[in-house]
C-alpha cells in the first residue's frame, strides 16, 4: 500500500500538503509561474495549475483540506468485535471449511454489525487493520509424509539414474580436441 492506511493520508500529511497549497496561493496573489512553484514546493506542475485554478475560483479558502474522503463505517469497538469474530474461524459461524473468504466476511459483518459492504469494501476495510491476503497451500487430505519421504529416499533416485548419463565431450557444443 502506498499510504499508512491503506489509502488515506494521515493527519501529518495532510496538513503538509495542505500548507503547500496555502503557499502557493500567496504566491499566485503575486503572479509568479506554475513552473516556479511547483519547483520551489517540489510538486507537479500540473497540481499547481489545477491549486490555481481552484484558487481564482473561491480564492485560498477553497485550497483548505476538505478533512478525509470518507470516515471508516465501522468503529474502533467494532473492528475489535470483528477480530475477535475472525479469530474463532468459519466453523464457529456455520462454514465447513477453514477459509476465510471476503464473500463470508461481508456476511459476518452484516450479521453482526447490521452493516452492508462491498466485497471491496471489505478488502479495504481488512487491509486498513493490518489484514493481507493468503492463499492457502492446497494439500490432500489423505496426504502422508511417511510415504512421500520414503518415496524421495527410495523411488526417486531410481528414477533419476534412468537418465543417459552425460560424459565428456557427448554435447553437441563440445567438440574434441584435433590432433
Amino acid at each position: 500500500m502506498r499510504y499508512l492506511q491503506g489509502g488515506g493520508l494521515t493527519a501529518e500529511r495532510q496538513q503538509f500538503r495542505e500548507e503547500s497549497r496555502l503557499q502557493a496561493a500567496e504566491r499566485f496573489a503575486q503572479v509568479e509561474a506554475s513552473s516556479v512553484i511547483a519547483k520551489d514546493l517540489r510538486v507537479s506542475v500540473r497540481s499547481v495549475q489545477r491549486w490555481r485554478q481552484t484558487w481564482e475560483e473561491g480564492g485560498p479558502r477553497a485550497l483548505r483540506s476538505q478533512g478525509p474522503a470518507s470516515l471508516p463505517r465501522l468503529s474502533e469497538k467494532q473492528s475489535a468485535q470483528l477480530e475477535a469474530e475472525l479469530a474463532k474461524g468459519p466453523t464457529a459461524h456455520g462454514w465447513e471449511d477453514q477459509r476465510w473468504t471476503l464473500d463470508r466476511i461481508k456476511t459476518v459483518i452484516g450479521r453482526r454489525f447490521h452493516l452492508t459492504y462491498t466485497i471491496q469494501g471489505v478488502r479495504r476495510l481488512l487491509v486498513r487493520n493490518g489484514w493481507s491476503c493468503q492463499v492457502p497451500a492446497r494439500r490432500t487430505i489423505e496426504r502422508d509424509d511417511d510415504a512421500v519421504a520414503g518415496w524421495v529416499k527410495e523411488t526417486w533416485p531410481c528414477a533419476e539414474g534412468s537418465r543417459r548419463p552425460v560424459e565428456h565431450g557427448s554435447s553437441s557444443r563440445t567438440k574434441p580436441a584435433s590432433p
